[in-house]
């Protein structure tokens, strides 16, 4: 056995072979690991001739040799003489397709797919004798691990086989994994929707997508598990593109609808982001005639947490439908929210605000938002006069000094004469906010005066705020 440490090409072929045949399964795996020395040796077409159907023949062994076998095989093109003799490497790995073990069928699988790719176009009729039956057979192996990753790594499969055999073996194997009794295999065939339509032969896509592959998406839809429909709504708005305006209008937009409804915030999240593309195809106006009804009765929800849910997405989606657009359909929906009976959506709102100025910048605060919450402070509920100062401290920034000066500044100081204390304290506190956004001259000759007077407050919250904000911004 020395010799194995030496030069691999001059070690006697007999003895790797005799050593496949060996019980020691440590030898046999070492010598499926040499199988490239052996058939390098051997040249190409001994190899042929010779080494595969001996490996053929023998293929009833420990798993691990035949995964080892498995993985070698996916890298024997040239040791066989390059792509137009690939299909001697059928037998073995349709072979090794069907053991028992999961793993060796899996690696098996993923060799057949390498070969195909480099299968030279001479061969490509006989790629339906040869690779497909087995292409097959992984499609609906027992093992749902294999069919995950037959649906994986479809889009290969489909570059390699080329249109025809899409169309008349791939089809109805894509329909099959998106029906699959396994949510993880249904989500990774719903995640190869969009790439898998758009690689089909144009000449009939659009024929093959609405008959065959889109009553499979209209069940995906109202999947029971939320990964599928998450996989499904990250690729689905993209079918709008291939499929143009008509069908998105008439098949796509129900079931984005249904989706944007949908009670998984991921499904939703999937929806809204993608409305650009959609957009694209159908217009701004398509798109508010028919989706944006479902996003403001989500808005109006009478649960709170589905409210809270859209307004997250409100920036989001603001950025997609630009600010004409938000302005004449969702503004008033956004300052809704600054009054909502809980506390959580009025505290979001707020935050939204935030977000939409950094989006739509100052300019537009200025004109469309500082009024409409200025105007807040005057409301007769103080929880909605509490809301206008928030605001404040959440803008003050995103507006800048000039904006924060003449306009908010004097709200925030006249307030500090309210009758409630929760409003009082809450001055001392925005004046500390938005103290850093002002310059000097309005700390020392407007704030400095109106805090000293809310630190001898009768209240002794108000007192501790207006303290603390005097020590913060250094007014002392």
């Amino acid at each position: 056995m020395a010799g194995a440490d030496g030069d691999d090409s001059l070690y006697p072929i007999a003895v790797l072979i005799d050593e496949l045949r060996n019980e020691d399964v440590q030898l046999r795996l070492n010598s499926i690991k040499k199988l490239s020395t052996i058939a390098l040796a051997l040249g190409v077409e001994r190899t042929r001739t010779e080494l595969l159907p001996f490996l053929t023949d023998t293929i009833y062994d420990e798993d691990e040799v035949l995964l080892a076998l498995a993985e070698q095989l996916g890298n024997f093109t040239m040791l066989v003489g390059g792509p137009e003799y690939v299909h001697c490497l059928l037998p073995p790995l349709e072979s090794l397709a069907t053991v028992e073990e999961t793993v060796v069928r899996d690696k098996a699988v993923e060799s057949l797919r390498k070969i195909s790719q480099e299968h030279s176009p001479v061969d490509l009729e006989d790629l339906e004798t040869l690779v497909m039956p087995t292409l097959r057979q992984a499609a609906e192996d027992k093992s749902w691990r294999v069919r995950y990753m037959v649906a994986d790594k479809f889009s290969e499969l489909q570059k390699a086989v080329g249109p025809e055999i899409t169309k008349n073996d791939l089809v109805p194997a894509f329909q099959n994994l998106l029906k699959d009794c396994e949510a993880e295999v249904r989500a990774a065939a719903a995640n190869k929707v969009k790439e898998f339509c758009e690689n089909l032969p144009e000449d009939n896509r659009e024929q093959i997508i609405m008959t065959h592959i889109l009553p499979c998406v209209k069940e995906l839809v109202s999947d029971t598990n939320q990964h599928v429909k998450s996989a499904l709504a990250s690729v689905i708005m993209g079918l709008s593109t291939i499929l143009g305006k008509d069908n998105t209008i008439e098949h796509l937009l129900p079931l984005f609808l249904a989706q944007l409804k949908d009670e998984c915030p991921e499904v939703r999240l999937n929806i809204i982001s993608n409305l650009d593309c959609v957009n694209e195809v159908i217009g701004i106006r398509q798109l508010s005639q028919s989706l944006l009804p479902a996003i403001v009765e989500l808005a109006e929800d009478a649960k709170w947490r589905v409210r809270l849910a859209i307004i997250e997405y409100m920036p989001l989606l603001a950025g997609q439908l630009g600010v004409e657009f938000f302005d004449e359909k969702l503004n008033a929906l956004c300052m809704a929210w600054l009054i909502d009976h809980v506390y959580a959506i009025r505290e979001a709102a707020t935050c939204n605000l935030m977000k939409l100025v950094e989006k739509f910048g100052a300019e537009w605060a200025q004109n469309t938002i500082v009024p409409k919450v200025l105007g807040m402070a005057n409301d007769p509920n103080y929880l909605h006069r509490m809301t206008t100062l928030f605001c404040i401290n959440a803008l003050s920034e995103a507006c800048g000094q000039e904006i924060t000066t003449k306009q908010m500044l004097p709200v925030v100081l006249k307030m500090s004469n309210d009758q409630v204390a929760n409003v009082r304290f809450n001055v001392a506190k925005s004046l500390q906010k938005i103290g850093p956004v002002l310059d000097s001259n309005a700390l020392q000759t407007e704030v400095k005066p109106v805090l000293e007077k809310l630190a001898s407050d009768a209240d002794m919250d108000v007192k501790y705020f207006a303290q603390e904000a005097i020590s913060v911004l250094a007014l002392a």
